[in-house]
């Protein structure tokens, strides 16, 4: 099972990447300022109990963290301290968050994290080969017991295989959702899973965007269909448990 939990909504743009962010869309129905981070009514959804005290969430749930910002934004470090407490104190939990602000890490974590806690996936994001080469050096040396590298949305070719090294659990790539996606090559997609087969490393093809070029021919693939029409192309090498990110 899996739930998400955004203790904080909103974000800046900071690389190519960020450009059609899928937050700005939504919020933009709304006349919503995403730009502008904000503490949310869910902020402390991993502790909230039943009136017979057990916790709402029950023990073993995968929780996507932040999903709708970044967990390192500069602006929430007023917040992630509590963040991180109750990650720490839901011990039974698993929890995971992608950040495209990595480098920010090492000067945010809790007194006790050591190596990592066990508990915490962190997802590197990148989409491009500068990104790829700015951010994941980073990542690589940062303190963290689960590492996924995320290309999403993948905007070009990426050569992965110097990062791709035991400290790393999963790759996974996705597309650019939304009316003005850019162009996710299928070419692409495939070069990062030789990559990973070749590593030895699990791949998983989590979604194929808005506009997937395959053969020579341009897919327009609706939002409701990008997730399983991914995996119906059957190319996730090594993947077990839970779903599509």
């Amino acid at each position: 099972m899996s739930l998400n939990w955004n203790p904080w909504h909103g974000c800046r743009k900071i690389s190519e990447g960020c450009r059609h962010c899928y937050v700005y869309r939504q919020d933009g129905r709304h006349d919503v300022d995403s730009s502008e981070a904000r503490k949310t009514a869910a902020f402390d959804l991993p502790v909230r109990r039943r009136r017979d005290g057990r916790f709402r969430i029950p023990a073993g749930e995968m929780v996507y963290t932040c999903f709708t910002s970044d967990f390192l934004l500069d602006e929430a470090d007023g917040w992630r301290p509590a963040a991180w407490e109750m990650m720490r104190l839901r011990h039974d939990l698993s929890f995971m968050f992608f950040t495209k602000r990595i480098e920010r890490l090492r000067d945010v974590l809790p007194p006790d994290w050591g190596a990592g806690y066990d508990n915490v996936t962190i997802g590197c994001t990148v989409e491009n080969q500068e990104m790829a080469d700015r951010r994941l050096p980073c990542f690589l040396e940062a303190p963290i017991r689960h590492r996924v590298i995320v290309c999403a949305p993948l905007l070009g070719p990426l050569e992965l295989a110097p990062y791709l090294t035991p400290a790393i659990e999963e790759v996974s790539v996705g597309g650019e959702s939304g009316p003005e996606a850019r162009t996710c090559d299928y070419e692409w997609v495939l070069s990062i899973r030789r990559q990973c087969v070749e590593a030895d490393m699990p791949f998983r093809y989590h979604q194929t965007g808005a506009r997937l070029l395959k053969e020579g021919h341009l897919y327009r693939i609706p939002r409701a269909y990008q997730h399983a029409q991914a995996r119906q192309a059957g190319i996730n090498y090594k993947i077990t448990g839970r779903e599509s990110l």
